[in-house]
């Protein structure tokens, strides 16, 4: 089986290509194309996976190469992790929103939706491809926002494109260990749009867990989201909330601590995988080991303003192993394989929330099985939630209409209307901000 990885030269390639070596099974992958722009990028990331693959008797053969069309064609399953504009383009994204006095993170408000009008563009085309020259390859997406972009390439490939997400495994997964539950064992009740979710109950055995949680202050503060959004909350609350929903709730407090870091996420990303990069093109360099310690220390420092502000101190060591690799290979698995599974993605709607319209991309609880995602049935949001999935969704289908139209006005709307953008004029700002440093807005007029 052919799996075709659209940003191939990415730093987290090989967490894919890692899960893929522990694969034995029948009609596993067994030959991995890398796509990408930058062929020094490419480079750097096939040594890595060569080193990986040192040790393992028929590792997936792999190839590289800067031409998309190639790269697409007889391919099974297409992993979409592109960066339009690259990690200097998400530290521009922070750096505009943050001096007008609002959020700039890559997925969530002003920084979330300018990402989204210049990825979107780039997604559509690859779609377009997809459907033309690989027409039965499921597209596994990853590339954020990870609803936006899943919801403009269903457009053109329906059903056949699939959204995936680490943070809800995550959450479910840290909810279960408080627990004392096997997360392979537990059902989790998590229902919302991309990064914008709730976990409602976790279910052992036909019996809600959750009640219990939420009963005891001190198991309830003992992990992430207990620390990070205060015990108080998550109880007035009655659910766990993605951790980026911690945006939202306490917008004040995260605007000013990203104002006041030395470094801005993205700039501190992308200074610190330039120096990963550079190490590549040593020849004697230990390219695993290098990528390797990279890794850890970008896993440690994630959300870490967020952390500080609520005082929750440094990440579990359990929370530093990413995971979006492992559902990724499980959603293949099942469809490849057609063993059934159930995984949380970023699915059409098809009716499971009737807030919204079956095209509208959610992030829910999904049977997946040999003819692809299937949302399961999900219980009503309350009334804050659903005001915000609503609103949020508003905002999403703006930014694609801005994609499509190429219009400046639209654009505006797209973020005057964002909960986390207090004026219009702010928006109006912010548009000629955003402007002004990515060439790849230039469609808008």
């Amino acid at each position: 089986m052919k799996l075709t990885i659209l940003g191939g030269g990415g730093f987290r390639v090989p967490l894919v290509y890692g899960a893929l070596l522990g694969d034995r099974g029948e009609g596993r992958v067994t030959e991995v194309v890398l796509h990408d722009l930058d062929d020094s990028r490419l480079y750097a990331v096939a040594r890595v996976l060569d080193e990986q693959a040192a040790e393992v008797p028929d590792a997936p053969k792999v190839t590289a190469t800067t031409d998309l069309d190639e790269a697409l064609r007889g391919t099974d399953f297409i992993f979409s992790a592109i960066r339009v504009g690259g990690l200097q383009g998400r530290a521009d994204d922070e750096r505009v929103a943050l001096a007008e006095g609002v959020l700039g993170q890559e997925t969530v408000g002003a920084g979330g939706i300018a990402y989204g009008l210049r990825t979107v563009p780039v997604a559509v085309d690859i779609a377009r491809r997809v459907a033309r020259l690989a027409p039965d390859a499921w597209v596994i997406n990853f590339t954020n926002p990870a609803g936006l972009v899943t919801e403009a390439m269903s457009r053109h490939l329906g059903d056949r494109v699939i959204g995936i997400c680490d943070s809800p495994v995550g959450l479910g997964r840290r909810i279960a260990r408080v627990l004392g539950a096997d997360p392979r064992e537990a059902w989790i009740d998590y229902v919302g749009l991309n990064h914008l979710g709730w976990v409602r109950g976790l279910r052992v055995a036909g019996r809600d867990e959750l009640p219990r949680l939420l009963a005891d202050p001190d198991l309830l503060g003992s992990f992430e989201e207990g620390k990070l959004f205060g015990v108080d909350w998550l109880q007035s609350l009655g659910a766990i909330p993605n951790e980026y929903l911690h945006y939202y709730y306490f917008n004040r407090e995260a605007v000013r601590a990203y104002q006041q870091a030395e470094k801005t996420r993205g700039a501190f990303l992308a200074d610190q995988q330039a120096r990963f990069y550079e190490d590549m093109k040593r020849p004697d360099a230990a390219a695993l080991a290098s990528w390797d310690r990279t890794r850890a220390e970008r896993e440690a420092t994630y959300m870490s303003e967020n952390r500080e502000t609520a005082g929750a101190g440094e990440r579990d060591a359990d929370d530093l192993s990413g995971g979006y690799e492992k559902v990724a290979l499980a959603l293949m698995r099942a469809i490849a394989r057609d063993e059934r599974t159930t995984l949380i993605l970023n699915v059409r709607n098809q009716g499971t929330l009737s807030v919204l319209d079956a095209d509208a991309v959610i992030e829910v609880p999904c049977l997946v099985d040999a003819n692809g995602a299937h949302p399961v049935a999900v219980a009503p949001l309350p009334d804050h939630a659903t005001g915000l999935v609503c609103s949020v969704k508003a905002v999403e289908r703006e930014v694609l209409a801005a994609a499509e139209s190429g219009s400046r006005a639209t654009a505006v709307k797209a973020f005057a209307l964002h909960p986390l953008v207090d004026s219009v004029n702010v928006a109006r700002r912010l548009v000629e901000g955003y402007s002004d440093v990515h060439p790849g807005l230039a469609y808008l007029e």
